[in-house]
């Protein structure tokens, strides 16, 4: 099972690595593996969140989130992303970004530093809006109960999160441009881009969430009519498409999946550039990090994690919370990756440890019903 699954990203891993070697010696290699360790402590709540998402779907579009979407998040977010950003904050031709990501590394990462103000503010509007829209939900199961039942309450209000997040926004440009304003209003303009990069990302989150909530809301409807389908063709012969049994609901959380792993992967390429300005290394260490968030995820799928450990999923999205708070924050002030990284982590561990003390309870009680079931089945005197 365990390598069934991370198979793929074990060989990738060994060819990434033997890359780097071939490319820049003992010390490529050292800086890639660095890199993949960044990647995955910054993204374990990625793959928590991804897990609950990616339970609802069949085991052929698990395979193209492992396939085709992770030639989507290493090529298109780790090696091209960037070098679009460069492309269209220096207003340059994509084959002259290349150029200059290869032969003139300095000036490269300079560009994609003066891009990060509306990188952090796309990522942390999109994050946060998946954040506040898990916390207002009415939930059955509920880990901070002093936290959560009061904003359960708050959130049956109408566009609660939308506000909550756009007020955010509007705050953290006008910090910046107070700031700007009192060193001479050099970065004014960016204030700006601040604001419209922040409602791009909550324009994004709203039509690819929206479209993926209702494809989802309809998915009990549409496995309803593929089981009678099923059935018709077994009683025909006839195999029917994995993509048909998937179906529009199965694609559309697949791009909010894609999305989603988007805005994740903002930090860990921005942070990257605290270790190394090869844009190789980065591809190579960043994507091999991603393979196993994304193999992490199919993991706690197959293996059922977050129906054992109820509360992992609250752990991930208070961590989600955390990272949009904390790209919000970099666009004025620098945070090490490290504090990012283990901020994530400490969320996560302290749900699993909540989740196992609740099994633990449970269990327990569960033995003292089945014992006091038992006694009283003993007739009297014996």
């Amino acid at each position: 099972m365990l390598l069934k699954t991370f198979g793929w990203s074990f060989a990738i891993t060994a060819v990434g690595l033997a890359v780097a070697v071939l490319y820049g010696g003992w010390e490529a290699l050292g800086i890639v593996a660095i890199l993949s360790i960044l990647e995955i402590s910054l993204s374990f709540d990625n793959a928590v969140v991804n897990a609950g998402i990616l339970k609802k779907m069949n085991a052929f579009w698990q395979k193209i989130f492992l396939t085709v979407g992770v030639l989507i998040a290493v090529f298109g977010m780790r090696l091209v992303f960037p070098v679009v950003i460069v492309a269209i904050s220096a207003k340059m031709g994509p084959i002259q970004a290349v150029d200059l990501a290869l032969n003139n590394k300095d000036r490269y990462q300079q560009l994609v530093t003066d891009a990060h103000p509306s990188i952090a503010a796309f990522g942390g509007m999109f994050l946060l809006m998946i954040f506040l829209d898990f916390i207002f939900e009415d939930r059955d199961i509920q880990w901070l109960r002093w936290i959560e039942r009061p904003l359960a309450k708050l959130g049956k209000v109408d566009m609660l999160s939308v506000c909550i997040a756009l007020v955010v926004l509007l705050i953290t440009s006008f910090t910046f441009a107070t700031h700007a304003h009192q060193h001479g209003g050099a970065h004014v303009d960016k204030a700006q881009t601040v604001l419209i990069s922040g409602i791009a990302g909550l324009i994004t989150y709203m039509v690819v969430g929206g479209l993926s909530g209702y494809f989802e809301d309809k998915l009990e409807e549409e496995e309803e009519r593929e089981h009678e389908e099923e059935e018709e063709a077994a009683r025909t012969g006839k195999k029917r498409s994995p993509v048909v049994l998937a179906g529009q609901a199965a694609f559309f959380m697949f791009l909010y999946l894609e999305v989603l792993d988007a805005s994740f992967s903002f930090d860990g390429v921005i942070g990257a550039f605290a270790i190394t300005n090869d844009i190789v290394l980065m591809a190579l260490g960043l994507g091999i990090g991603a393979m196993y968030v994304r193999s992490l995820t199919v993991y706690l799928v197959r293996q059922g994690t977050l129906d054992d450990y109820v509360y992992l999923e609250h752990g991930a999205h208070y961590a989600i919370g955390a990272l949009a708070v904390i790209l919000m924050v970099t666009i004025q002030y620098q945070i090490n990756e490290v504090i990012t990284g283990l901020v994530g982590v400490v969320l996560i561990a302290w749900s699993f440890w909540s989740s196992v003390r609740r099994n633990k309870a449970l269990a327990a009680a569960e033995g003292k019903a089945a014992g006091s079931d038992e006694k009283a089945e003993i007739p009297s005197g014996v």
